[in-house]
């Protein structure tokens, strides 16, 4: 049987490219895989090449294209080998593609997706020394010419949020001064980013990975800014309001709360005919009922309402399901679908002695007054009962209506609290009493009226179903509390006395039974969400739920399936992101003084403009892409698509030629030269990217900002080192060093000490011997002899080097700007992975091992061959000449007609 007549070669460096082109200039179909976007492998960060100082690029560059253009070559980037079955001749391989979002065959590499990009990272490709966008293109002369977007998994904090909000990308978007197009990302999901900004339990903050570094990005003070400017800076730019089509069927939503109004919004968004019904004189329900002004001012909650009412919805207040109106009423006005979203508006009693007295109320009646505008007038000495949102912000809403002391009572201790820790801080600061581990156990009154409030000390226990511990009473602990009201904010229920009437089943809880993923109750055609079904909940979650309750709603009405597609997907948190990050203190929102926090005055105030672009840039841009979809927009080809992904295939090939190169040893393992720790000691990698035009100072040799006098290689980093497990020779360092002591002394014309540090200098190919003793005669100095330590004086200035001359004898001492370290070669990263996968040898030193030394391309796997440093160290030459070696080799198997 003929043998395949096709071979794969993984690994697109320079050795990987040759062998392409030798297959392929002889006929054959050639399937090129590399795993980074683009080809080129190391060669394409080099300046120059040794012995002859030739330009690199211009060496690789026409390799570049013509591997880029070749009719029998097929390049697979962003591409890993999974699988290898088969024997020579027959070889069944399946590679799996990472999506680079961008279609290769629109993308013109204009660039102008990378200028719209928010999110900037270090440039692995200039090894740090710059940094560069999500989107982008490694080299200028990169095959493809196309650009890429780096993507990992999710942000935590986009993963964290209820309602799915891109937090990434919005301060991504800050970071940059884009606020309009931030806000705009934030109501694609929240149609009450205002009400958010300040009230939200921020889970994203919680989330945040900067907070195992420092402290968490302060993501809702960034969002409360957007808000904020977004009002004091309209937009030109007016939105397209969207069409509603009276032909379509009308919805009718009960309840003007976040649920209501996300439903609303995002219906009238696909063109239903909508009209809210709410109870209440005015919309946005326990906001505006259960939030007091001084956290929630009533002009931010009602530009979030009117920005939402903008897109089509009606409004109708004062209208009561079940007493103005029923829902038969509605079915009759030609209402299709209902939504209930009436929210929790009762305060649940506490059954004691003593409840029924008139100055004994409910904390979200409390409430509701206060913020409705209604007088409220309270003793001089009041309690509160309840450790959660609603009671702290009736205790700090009653220190504002003259009472003299206010005390909280609650039955768990401060770290039980569900309560914001920061409204706890603020209550405290406004004068509220805190007692904890005290429960009330009676009413006392006299003449009709509270007298004080009789109750017992606690103690925890073991752990409750919340997860918290469960509070135990002490015997005979009974004491009183003076107090002339009660006010208990210790739970809360809905008004739902209608529902059984028309079809609702109601839960233990008292709230309505409804599909938890579509939202659909037991009655045709109505639909329920957020507190009524869940119980209470925050602000974010109700959005969601309104969010999922207009999704079932639109498949509803047009007869789809409501729960297709709906199950929850696994998404994978990106964890701290392994570069370097500087310590920055958080941005701290600032607060009036508690002397000015009287009646409605907001405590919290807004993070300047400046403040918010610094906050956002600590973002750590953990899953590189934040998919704020700027790009898109910029694209005039149209040529990418963040939907895209990866893609499995099976390749049949006669031959596999390995070619993955190479790394350089990680010199933080050799501590003793302060690598990571000094800034102005850096690798030889790092230092030819200073050298190229294209790289971070554009050829000039500049290292933190400033032209050294003074520079030191120290060669045989990790190489012939049996500390760090690497015995043997990397061959090439000598030569490199050597090249760029030759190129600092060509390029600083002002003067610069260039000094080698040696054990010996091996020159191995033709011409190398010459050219070191030209970069002797050049004023480069050699000391034989490698340092013993690096260390600094004075922080980051000069660079102490010590060791021995071990030609004189004696030890020497001396201060330099920079350090070069020249690293040695290690295996590539994967190797083992590599050998696994392709049933292969490694050998003492990690590299892939060949049968013979006298013909290393060849491995002990028929039809697997080896080329270039994979197999061992060397130069380019040498990998050039191995990988036209290893073509030979294939193509005497794919060119073969019969076993």
């Amino acid at each position: 049987m003929a043998a395949v007549p096709t071979v794969l070669v993984i690994g697109g460096g320079i050795t990987g490219m040759q062998t392409s082109l030798a297959v392929g200039d002889a006929g054959y179909k050639v399937y090129l895989v590399e795993r980074y976007p683009w080809i080129g492998g190391h060669m394409s960060h080099f300046d120059k090449t040794f012995p002859t100082n030739d330009c690199a690029m211009c060496t690789i560059s026409p390799k570049l294209t013509e591997v880029g253009q070749h009719p029998n070559i097929e390049l697979l980037t962003g591409t890993e080998v999974t699988s290898v079955e088969g024997e020579a001749g027959h070889f069944r391989v399946r590679v799996r593609t990472t999506p680079r979002y961008i279609d290769i065959s629109k993308c013109n590499a204009c660039d102008e997706c990378i200028k719209a990009c928010p999110v900037s990272i270090p440039c692995e490709f200039n090894e740090g020394l710059m940094g560069r966008k999500a989107t982008y293109k490694a080299y200028p002369q990169a095959i493809p010419n196309a650009m890429a977007i780096t993507k990992l998994d999710h942000a935590p904090c986009r993963l964290s949020c209820p309602a799915g909000v891109n937090a990434h990308g919005y301060v991504a978007l800050a970071s940059i001064g884009k606020f309009k197009e931030a806000l705009d990302l934030i109501r694609e999901r929240n149609p009450l980013p205002s009400v958010c900004g300040r009230i939200c339990y921020h889970p994203c903050e919680q989330a945040c990975n900067r907070g195992e570094i420092d402290e968490p990005v302060a993501i809702n003070p960034i969002k409360r800014f957007l808000t904020d400017y977004a009002r004091t800076h309209p937009s030109e730019d007016k939105a397209e309001k969207p069409v509603i089509d009276p032909e379509k069927p009308k919805v009718a939503i009960v309840g003007a709360g976040p649920t209501g109004l996300t439903a609303a919004r995002d219906l009238a968004l696909m063109g239903y005919p909508v009209t809210i019904f709410e109870a209440l004189p005015v919309a946005g329900g326990m906001l505006y009922t259960g939030v007091p002004a001084y956290r929630l001012p009533k002009d931010v909650l009602d530009y979030d309402v009117q920005e939402i009412l903008k897109l089509g919805a009606e409004l109708k207040t004062n209208v009561r399901i079940g007493t103005d109106l029923t829902i038969d009423d509605l079915r009759k006005d030609g209402y299709k679908a209902i939504f209930v979203a009436v929210g929790l508006h009762k305060s649940r009693g506490l059954d004691i002695e003593g409840k029924d007295l008139e100055e004994v109320m409910g904390g979200i009646e409390f409430l509701r007054k206060a913020n409705l505008g209604e007088k409220v007038q309270l003793p001089s000495r009041v309690a509160v009962v309840g450790g959660g949102n609603t009671a702290i912000d009736a205790a700090r809403t009653a220190t504002r209506t003259g009472t003299k002391e206010v005390l909280l009572i609650y039955r768990r201790s401060r770290a039980e609290m569900p309560a914001g820790a920061e409204e706890v801080k603020q209550a405290e600061e406004e004068g509220v009493q805190m007692n904890f581990l005290v429960d009330p156990v009676k009413v006392i009154g006299e003449g009709g009226k509270v007298k004080a409030v009789e109750c017992r000390k606690m103690e925890l226990g073991e752990p409750d179903e919340s997860g918290r511990r469960r509070p135990v009473p002490i015997e005979g602990s009974e004491f009183q509390i003076e107090v002339g009201s009660v006010i208990l904010a210790i739970g809360q229920a809905p008004d739902l006395d209608w529902a059984p009437k028309v079809g609702l089943e109601l839960t233990k809880q008292d709230t309505v039974k409804a599909d938890p993923v579509t939202l659909a109750t037991g009655a045709e055609g109505i639909f329920a969400g957020g507190d009524v079904v869940l119980g209470p909940r925050y602000a974010i979650e109700a959005i969601n739920q309104g969010r999922e309750g207009a999704i079932s709603i639109d498949r509803y009405l047009r007869g789809e399936d409501l729960g297709a597609g709906r199950e929850p997907r696994e998404r994978k948190e990106v964890p701290v992101p392994d570069r370097p990050v500087e310590v920055q203190t958080r941005a701290k929102t600032p607060h009036i003084p508690v002397e000015e926090r009287k009646g409605d005055k907001e405590v919290e105030q807004t993070l300047t403009e400046e403040e918010v672009i610094a906050e956002a840039k600590r973002c750590l841009n953990c899953a590189i892409c934040s998919e704020c979809l700027q790009c898109v927009a910029a694209c005039e080809q149209q040529a990418i698509d963040h939907t895209m992904i990866p893609q499995e295939r099976e390749l049949e090939v006669g031959a596999i030629i390995v070619a993955v190169g190479y790394e350089l040893f990680d010199p933080t393992q050799k501590p003793e030269y302060g690598y990571g720790k000094y800034k102005n000691v850096i690798n030889s990698l790092e230092m030819e990217r200073l050298f190229s035009p294209s790289g971070p100072t554009e050829g000039e040799i500049i290292v933190h900002g400033k032209v050294p006098k003074s520079i030191a290689f120290i060669q045989c980093v990790g190489s012939r080192d049996q500390t760090v497990g690497n015995p043997y020779c990397s061959r090439v360092c000598c030569m490199y060093t050597a090249k760029h002591a030759y190129g600092v002394v060509d390029r600083i014309p002002e003067g610069v000490k260039a000094t080698v540090y040696f054990m010996d200098v091996r020159a191995y190919g033709k011409g190398y011997e010459e050219f070191h003793e030209r970069v002797q005669r050049s004023g480069v100095i050699y000391r034989r002899g490698l340092p013993s330590e690096i260390f600094s004086r004075n922080g980051d200035g000069a660079l102490v080097i010590r060791g021995e001359d071990t030609l004189l004898g004696k030890p020497y001492e001396e201060e330099v700007d920079v350090v070069v370290l020249a690293c040695g070669l290690r295996p590539a990263r994967g190797m083992k992975e590599v050998a696994d996968l392709l049933d292969l040898e490694l050998d003492e030193n990690g590299f892939l091992k060949e049968l013979n030394p006298s013909d290393p391309v060849v491995t002990s796997r028929p039809g697997v061959f080896l080329a270039g440093c994979c197999q061992a160290p060397k130069d380019i030459t040498d990998s050039v000449a191995e990988a036209n070696g290893a073509a030979a080799k294939a193509l005497a198997i794919i060119s073969r007609v019969h076993e």
